[in-house]
């Protein structure tokens, strides 16, 4: 019978990953659709000219990591930042809070409660947010058609709906497709205005204002960084590991040994953007005060000032941001003594330390060198752009943060492709196997 022919199947084994790719390619297009749909009673011209011609500060990152949707006054303007914020601050609260910390660790049932949490959180954040958003559009002068209470409502309302739809969208690519849905949405937005940046370069060459040494020097600048960013990102500190003999039946099994991976960079790209978010935040509310006069504004003008890239206090606080955000979140992600109590439990030992506090200080101790080299090799990438944006002015979807995300995101998706694939060629030997050792021939 055809059916119990492994063979005809074998064609297609990777069925389903085909399935799974056009499944995430659909969903990409359904996203870059909602980035063009304007929320109603919104002149988007006017922001589009105010970050063309002040362009970065918090609004600029936010366009960035939205793909555009900023720009253009998209519904989906406040992208998954609100999903994103609502996450890492579940995350900070199970470290802090025990009542989240013992539903953290009562399984499959705890977690799904935590996501139930996070998502009310999300659009908390996100109307806060929207209503943010709405009040800084009144404020730009020509910005909002008929200003008034029932557009905060709707425009904010609205800004929940688009944030709500993304992550709703981004679940659904990591159930059904491949890859986190939340980071390929990100990584999609930026990889979106590359073609955009690329070609501005290019007509500043033609006009002259870039040399074709420097356009050239970028180039290959991106390409070098690219390769640090790969090389780290998958650069392992193994500690070795070593478990005792056991009695396996009647014979006694011999001791065996393992490793256990380290990953230079535990934190990721967040603490680029957390830090990058915070320098930006006075920039970003003396832009959006435009010519309001008093006090505070003058402040906030000071401020963006001093805060400007490519000035002294601007680097100084932004890489310590960095390395303070890498430390933290770090030790919110791993804990030490957690990793001891488990290899003392299953009567495993790191030779030359004793089990218990002993192999956990050793751990901190490794973790603690280990986070301290991610973070310079996160402020040195991340300060690369900034110099070459102060001094020649290259866009910013050259900078470090947008670099850092997209490799991150395309490394982690490769790999998962390699698992799965991997997972197909087992489950079809195994298949196999079972075809030619059992009843059926």
């Amino acid at each position: 019978m055809a059916t119990l022919n492994p063979a005809a199947k074998s064609g297609n084994k990777y069925g389903d990953l085909a399935k799974r790719l056009w499944f995430l390619l659909g969903a990409m297009i359904v996203y870059r659709i909602g980035t063009h749909i304007p929320v109603p009673g919104v002149n988007a011209a006017v922001l589009e000219e105010m970050l063309q011609g002040g362009g970065g500060g918090l609004l600029g990152m936010m366009d960035l990591f939205s793909g555009g949707a900023l720009q253009r006054v998209s519904i989906l303007t406040l992208g998954v930042m609100p999903y994103i914020t609502a996450s890492i601050i579940m995350q900070l609260c199970s470290a802090m809070m025990p009542s989240l910390e013992a539903l953290k660790k009562e399984g499959e049932a705890g977690r799904r409660k935590i996501t139930q949490y996070t998502r009310y959180f999300t659009v908390l954040l996100a109307f806060i947010q929207g209503m943010g958003v709405a009040v800084a559009f009144e404020g730009m002068q020509g910005m909002v058609l008929a200003p008034g209470f029932a557009f905060k409502m709707m425009c904010a309302i609205t800004l929940v709906t688009g944030t709500m739809f993304l992550m709703w969208l981004g679940e659904q690519i990591t159930e059904r497709g491949l890859g986190n849905g939340i980071s390929l949405i990100i990584c999609a937005g930026i990889v979106a205005g590359l073609p955009s940046a690329i070609g501005l370069t290019l007509e500043n060459v033609n006009t002259g204002a870039y040399s074709i040494p420097l356009a050239l020097g970028v180039a290959a600048l991106v390409v070098v960084v690219t390769g640090v960013v790969v090389f780290f990102e998958r650069a392992q500190r193994r500690v070795l590991v070593q478990y005792a003999k056991r009695q396996v039946g009647n014979r006694i099994a011999p001791a065996q040994s393992s490793y256990l991976p380290f990953k230079l960079n535990m934190a990721g790209v967040i603490p680029a953007i957390f830090a990058s978010a915070i320098i930006m935040f006075p920039a970003t509310m003396a832009q959006l005060a435009g010519g309001s006069e008093g006090q505070f504004a003058f402040f906030l003008k000071d401020m963006s000032a001093m805060l400007a890239m490519g000035q002294p206090l601007h680097e100084i606080l932004y890489a310590a941001a960095i390395v303070f955000f890498c430390f933290f979140y770090t030790a919110l992600q791993y804990k030490p003594t957690d990793t001891a109590d488990n290899l003392k439990k299953s009567g495993a030992l790191i030779p030359g330390y004793r089990p218990g506090k002993h192999t956990a200080d050793y751990l901190e101790k490794i973790m603690k060198r280990l986070t301290l080299l991610g973070s310079m090799y996160l402020v040195v990438v991340c300060f690369i752009p900034n110099f070459l944006i102060a001094w020649k002015n290259v866009p910013f979807y050259f900078g470090g943060t947008s670099l850092l995300i997209v490799v991150i995101v395309t490394i982690d998706f490769m790999s998962q492709v390699q698992a799965y694939m991997m997972s197909q060629q087992y489950e079809s030997l195994l298949k196999k196997a079972n075809f030619k050792g059992g009843a059926l021939r």
